[in-house]
């Protein structure tokens, strides 16, 4: 999955690149292309990579981890 990301990433790049230096019909249409593939594509595919194993209540303020936050303040100001 991740060297598929990077794959993805470098073409996108690479097709806003060539657009801005190419002096072709296209170049605009290079360009979108780009974008739309690093926003559509591979930016999904970059945060379910990271967020696919991780635990989305610990980043939630729920009650429990604003007492664990509080207490470590005041073990911190110790």
């Amino acid at each position: 999955m991740k060297y598929l990301i990077l794959i993805l990433t470098i073409a996108a790049l690479t097709s806003i690149i060539l657009g801005f230096t190419l002096q072709v019909d296209y170049a605009q249409k290079l360009i979108g292309f780009g974008v739309a593939g690093l926003f559509l594509i591979v930016f999904p595919l970059f945060s379910y990579h990271r967020w696919k194993d991780k635990n989305l209540k610990d980043y939630m303020l729920t009650k429990e981890n604003l007492d664990k936050m509080r207490e470590n303040q005041k073990r911190n100001k110790l």
